[in-house]
Order: structure tokens, then sequence, then C-alpha cells
């Protein structure tokens, strides 16, 4: 399982992403590392663990964009792996 949720809470942007302990250690993905990337699409920075991870930021209008990126991030680490 992936999970990726965004989410505007009184005028800021909120980004979670968890993994299923299985792929972390199959795929060697890791929720710190995407969630480093997608916050940059609002304007925040986040981090944590392989299999949980959160971020916030200022610009709300881009949650759909940081899922966005957060798919391709996801499916390239598939496919690499």
């Amino acid at each position: 399982m992936i999970l990726v949720l965004g989410a505007e809470i009184e005028g800021k942007a909120n980004l979670a992403v968890m993994i299923s302990d299985s792929l972390v250690n199959e795929r060697k993905l890791n929720a710190g590392n995407i969630i480093r990337e997608i916050a940059k699409e609002i304007n925040g920075g986040g981090g944590g663990q392989a299999f949980f991870a959160t971020a916030g930021g200022k610009n709300p209008e881009g949650l759909l964009n940081a899922i966005e990126k957060a798919k391709s991030i996801i499916s390239n680490e598939i496919k690499d792996k």
C-alpha cells in the first residue's frame, strides 16, 4: 500500500505519505525522500521515516501538483527496481 494525502487546513497545505513495510523493504521506497521532493510544490518542507512522512507549506494551490509529482516519483521508483 502507498497512500499520499493532501489537505488545506486553515489556509496552509499539508501532505502525508505512508508506505507499507513490505514496499519499503522489497522496493526500497522511502516516504521521507518522497515528501521532501513533493513539498517543494507547496513551498514547504517535511520529513519522516521510510514508512511515514509529513510536510507543511504555505501554498495550498500546489497540493494537486504535489500529488501528481508523488505519483510520478513512485511510478519511476517502482519501474527502476
